[in-house]
């Protein structure tokens, strides 16, 4: 079973184990991601993109256990390329799926657009009504 050590902001840590194939899949994530195993286990991870690999709010430092996580595919080099305080040991929560034992740290930053009023919009945008849709409502 992979032991999965977060470090939190405020230097904190909490370990939780899980086996594989047993997690329930969330949809947030890659199954058995940092992401989805944070959710399961009541860590809490942002994911401001629902973890569709959109964004960088799940952004974590891998400081022990590399070699026990999926390999970096394209998608999630080049969405990395904009977080925070990036390193040689970061991943997206919600792209690196879990091997083995590995310990992760938070950063103290993320770049969530969503929340700090950035230029990501959700969903379609509503166009204005025109002259006569406007009279037709009133």
């Amino acid at each position: 079973m992979p032991k999965v050590t977060f470090i939190f902001r405020d230097g904190s840590q909490r370990s939780v184990e899980f086996e594989h194939g047993k997690l329930p899949y969330l949809e947030h994530g890659l199954p058995e991601s940092f992401l989805d195993v944070a959710m399961n286990t009541g860590i809490h991870l942002e994911h401001a993109c629902g973890g569709s690999c959109a964004c960088t709010t799940c952004h974590v430092i891998v400081r022990e256990g590399m070699q026990n996580l999926s390999d970096m595919e394209d998608n999630e080099a080049d969405r990395l390329d904009t977080a925070w305080d990036l390193t040689t040991s970061s991943r997206l929560g919600c792209q690196a799926v879990i091997k083995g034992d590995v310990v992760v740290e938070l950063p103290l930053y993320t770049r969530n657009y969503v929340q700090e009023g950035g230029a990501i919009q959700l969903g379609k945008p509503e166009t204005p009504p025109t002259k006569d849709e406007s009279e037709i409502r009133s």
